[in-house]
C-alpha cells in the first residue's frame, strides 16, 4: 500500500514509488517514450501552458501496451505455458496480442462481432488467435472468463488489477520527466486504469517534492460511471447509451481503480458528443494529431471550459486507433458543432431560377456548397413549391449566422437542421 508522505491524504491500495520505477524498467522494453508536445492554441483556451502527451503515437496506437505488458512480465513460467486470454473492443486486445508475442506467450482474444477492421486486423497481425461473440463488449468478457475457466488460460483484465495499474503510471513518472512543473494532468477515465496508475505516479512525485498535483479525469458524458460510484461510495453499475468514445465507455469502475481513485483524483467531468467531435477536429487541425475518441476527452474538456487554469497543464491523448470511417463521420460532427458545416431545408416557389437564385445568394455570403437535394416529393410540400436540402461550408458562428440572414433578406425562409 502507497502512503503519500507529507501530506494530509490517507493511504491507498495503490503501487509505490518503487514499484513503479521497477514497472518503468520493465515496460521501457517494448513502449515507446512518446513525445511530449505543446499547445499554443489550447494555451490560449485555457489560460495557462498546454502539453499534450500523445500516447496515440505509442506502440499499438495506445497507452495500453504498458499495462499489458508488464502484466504479463509477472507472470511465472507455468503460467506463460497456460497461455492468456482477454477480451476488448480494440486497444486492450492489442496491448495484450503485442505483449504476448514479444514474450512468447500464446493469446486468445475475444471482440465483438462489430469490432472496427483496423482494430482487428491489427490484433490478429500481432499473433492472437480472435475470436469473434456478441454485439457488445459484455459477451467477450463473459466469453474470455469462461475460456479462462475452461482451459487455465491466465485472464488478462483490461484495468482492474495492480500489475496493469503499475504499468499504466509509469506514464505518469514519464509525464513528470518531460513537464516538471506541471500543475494538472487531464486524464480520460473508462474504468480507471490509465488513471489510477497517473494518479499514484504523480501524486507520491509531488509528495516528495513537498508539492501539490492536481488530477482530474474526464468521462464522456454519455458512459460516466465514476460520478454516480463516486456519490454512492462504492463502484456502482450505469446502463450506458450509446458515445463516439467507446474506447472508455465502462458501466462499472474496477474495484481497485476505484479506491485508488477515489483518494488521489481531485476532481471528474464529462464532456458531451459534440465536445468530444470538437476537440478532434481541433488536435487534426491545430496539432496534426490523428485521436481517437476516447484519447481526446482530455482536450475536450479544456475546450469546454472544464478544466480551471492553475498552471502547466498535461493533457493526456490516450490514443489514436481509429475507423478511417468512423473519423470521416466525426469530422463531418465537429465541423457542424463548430458552426463550420450548416444544413439548411428551404421551400422554393416551383418555378425556373430558383435554384440558380439559391446558389448566387450563397455564393455572394461567401459560402461553399457541399451538397443539394432539390425534391418536389416531400409529405408537406404543395403543388406549387419543391423542397431544396442544401449543406455549406462555413467559417465559424458568425458566418453561419450571414448565410441564414442573406437568405432571410431574399425572402426566403430557411429551416437549420441541427441533427
Amino acid at each position: 500500500m502507497a502512503t503519500l508522505t507529507g501530506t494530509t491524504r490517507t493511504p491507498f491500495a495503490g503501487p509505490t514509488l518503487d514499484e513503479i520505477e521497477a514497472a518503468r524498467d520493465v515496460v521501457s522494453r517494448v513502449a515507446d517514450h512518446t513525445p511530449m508536445e505543446t499547445s499554443r492554441y489550447l494555451a490560449e483556451v485555457l489560460g495557462s501552458p498546454v502539453h499534450l502527451k500523445c500516447e496515440n503515437l505509442q506502440r499499438t496506437g495506445s497507452y495500453k501496451i504498458r499495462g499489458a505488458y508488464n502484466r504479463l512480465a509477472q507472470l511465472t513460467p507455468e503460467e506463460r505455458a497456460r497461455g492468456v486470454v482477454a477480451a476488448s473492443a480494440g486497444n486492450h486486445a492489442q496491448g495484450v496480442a503485442f505483449a504476448a508475442r514479444d514474450l512468447g506467450i500464446a493469446a486468445t482474444i475475444f471482440m465483438p462481432r462489430g469490432v472496427a477492421i483496423p482494430k482487428l486486423a491489427a490484433t490478429r497481425a500481432y499473433g492472437a488467435d480472435v475470436v469473434l461473440r456478441g454485439d457488445t463488449v459484455e459477451e467477450p468478457l463473459r466469453a474470455a472468463a469462461e475460456f479462462a475457466a475452461e482451459t487455465g488460460a491466465v485472464l488478462i483484465p483490461p484495468f482492474d488489477h495492480k500489475d496493469i495499474v503499475t504499468g499504466q503510471a509509469t506514464l505518469g513518472l514519464e509525464i513528470l520527466d518531460e513537464v516538471p512543473d506541471a500543475a494538472t494532468i487531464v486524464v480520460p477515465i473508462g474504468g480507471g486504469g490509465l488513471i489510477s496508475g497517473v494518479a499514484c505516479a504523480v501524486k507520491l512525485r509531488a509528495a516528495q517534492q513537498g508539492r501539490e498535483i492536481r488530477v482530474i479525469g474526464v468521462q464522456a458524458a454519455n458512459a460516466a460511471a465514476y460520478p454516480p460510484s463516486l456519490a454512492a461510495g462504492e463502484p456502482t453499475e450505469i446502463t450506458s447509451v450509446a458515445t463516439i468514445a467507446d474506447g472508455i465507455a465502462v458501466s462499472k469502475p474496477g474495484l481497485l481503480n476505484f479506491a485508488i481513485i477515489r483518494e488521489t483524483v481531485d476532481e471528474i467531468v464529462t464532456v458531451s458528443e459534440d465536445d468530444i467531435a470538437r476537440a478532434m477536429l481541433v488536435l487534426l487541425e491545430r496539432a496534426k494529431m490523428v485521436v481517437e475518441p476516447a484519447g481526446a476527452v482530455s482536450v475536450a474538456a479544456i475546450l469546454a471550459g472544464k478544466v480551471a487554469p492553475t498552471g502547466p497543464t498535461v493533457a493526456i491523448l490516450s490514443g489514436g486507433n481509429i475507423d478511417p470511417l468512423l473519423m470521416q463521420r466525426v469530422i463531418g460532427h465537429g465541423l457542424a458543432a463548430s458552426d463550420r458545416y450548416l444544413k439548411l431545408t428551404i421551400m422554393l416557389p416551383d418555378r425556373p431560377g430558383q435554384l440558380a437564385r439559391i446558389a448566387e445568394l450563397l455564393a455572394e455570403a461567401n459560402a461553399n456548397v457541399v451538397e443539394v437535394l432539390h425534391t418536389r416529393h416531400g409529405h408537406d410540400l404543395q403543388l406549387s413549391q419543391v423542397e431544396l436540402d442544401v449543406s455549406v461550408e462555413t467559417r465559424g458562428t458568425e458566418h453561419r449566422q450571414l448565410v441564414i440572414e442573406a437568405l432571410r433578406a431574399a425572402g426566403y425562409d430557411p429551416v437549420v437542421d441541427y441533427e
